[in-house]
């Protein structure tokens, strides 16, 4: 028998679903929907929802956008010869803290992980092949998180665009080896930038 009557239950259960959302957590979640006036509770859900039916993928950089084409791809005051290779589309928000950086993103989509059936063919590797081979591109700074599949990943993106005649580095690990760029502050985003090495 559930702790709970059905709906609320349900709903604790949609809440648990979210990354590092617990039992207690999901409960207060649930306990503060219910807590909402109707109004209240149908603005939130249409606004997930409209979040989910209006939010695209750049169909350039792999970012979010609203639409096809984000506003950072589209602008002209950005370095497009200059690329930073970012895990997932939160990583742009943050690095786009570093107002330092002109240049422009590819998103990859997560990085590679073989113990987790993660492989070229899940990520947009294949499409930032293809950007580079129009030749505008004339560096590629990866920004890949520094944990292991973070590390496979950028080896990785080094070693099949060996034979294009780009400059190619990695973030300094002013970020913490480990962590992520998601949590990293201005200052040490800055620094890591600055002190970007040469891979190729």
């Amino acid at each position: 028998m559930a702790e709970y009557i059905l709906p609320i239950q349900r709903l604790i259960d949609e809440f648990r679903k979210l990354p590092g959302v617990g039992g207690k957590t999901a409960v207060r979640y649930a306990f503060s929907v219910l807590n909402m006036s109707e109004e209240e509770a149908l603005r939130f859900s249409e606004t997930i929802v409209g979040a989910k039916r209006d939010v695209k993928k750049c169909s350039v950089c792999f970012g979010l956008s609203e639409n096809d084409i984000c506003d950072i791809c589209s602008s002209e005051r950005r370095d497009h010869s200059t690329v930073c290779v970012v895990e997932s589309p939160k990583d742009v928000i943050v690095m786009e803290k570093v107002r330092g950086f002109r240049g422009v993103y590819h998103v990859l989509g997560g990085a590679l992980a073989p113990l987790d059936n993660i492989t070229p063919a899940d990520l947009t590797i294949k499409e930032l092949v293809e950007r580079v081979r129009t030749g505008e591109i004339k560096e590629l700074i990866i920004a890949t998180n520094p944990t292991p599949s973070g590390d496979t990943t950028a080896s990785y993106l080094a070693r099949i665009l060996e034979e294009y005649d780009i400059e190619i580095s990695r973030l300094a690990y002013g970020i913490p080896v480990g962590g992520d760029i998601e949590y990293a502050d201005e200052v040490t985003l800055y620094r890591a930038m600055e002190g970007r090495r040469t891979l190729k």
